[in-house]
């Protein structure tokens, strides 16, 4: 895996990251277990997360939303996955612990959990607290293209610039379908079965109207 040296304190596109110790583990600990789609995809949904709070004259706490953001697609690697839950809730429940292990109180540690076990549910995030939503928001921005007129172009080139794109479109579709090939079940409800059936022709989508019309109530 490529090592990549970030220099601190840091400023990209306006937006400062946390110059702390809990930031500087955090950074550490995703380097260390994502690959580079990953990790830059991860720092960029920091960067467009807080420049989009700020659009919305919206401010969050940055070492909360940082851990969020990094800790957004954890669960999609081998060092923090499981097998038998959503990839959103292993990467929540490592944030969650992280931020306890590092001083943050539980409510503190809690709204970095929801930012990441909900950022794959649209819209209900962006009804919770700014800790939570930035995650969404940068999320949507990165992956989908939501929102990215409201960023000046010039911003945009300079988190580009900080943290590549390469073929970025592909190379997330095939991380998280590697993250989750092997526990379809959890995918059920959510968006991420789309993917499932991108690239597997035998996938088959648990049908919500089947289960409700099949289950155990006789009438």
């Amino acid at each position: 895996m490529t090592q990549k040296t970030l220099a601190t304190p840091e400023t990209i596109a306006g937006i400062a990251v946390p110059d702390t110790g809990l930031a500087r583990a955090a950074t550490t600990l995703v380097r260390e277990a994502a690959d580079d789609t990953v990790f830059d995809h991860s720092r960029r949904v920091y960067l467009w997360g807080m420049l989009q709070l700020a659009a919305q004259g919206q401010e969050a706490d940055p070492e909360i939303a940082y851990v969020g953001a990094m800790f957004h697609d954890l669960g999609l690697t081998a060092a923090h996955r499981t097998t038998d839950r959503r990839f959103e809730i292993d990467g929540a429940e490592a944030a969650y612990g992280f931020l306890r292990d590092h001083g943050r109180s539980a409510d503190e540690a809690r709204a970095a959990w929801l930012a990441v076990a909900l950022h794959t549910t649209p819209e209900v995030p962006l009804h919770l607290p700014p800790e939570v939503a930035v995650v969404t928001l940068g999320v949507e921005t990165d992956v989908l293209g939501l929102r990215l007129d409201q960023i000046d172009p010039g911003l945009r080139a300079e988190v580009v610039a900080a943290h590549p794109r390469p073929d970025f479109k592909k190379r997330i579709l095939h991380a998280f379908y590697e993250g989750m090939a092997d526990r379809p079940d959890t995918t059920f409800g959510t968006m991420n079965d789309d993917v499932l059936a991108h690239f597997d022709p035998e996938f088959r989508r648990a049908d919500f109207v089947r289960v409700i019309m099949e289950n155990a109530w006789p009438e």
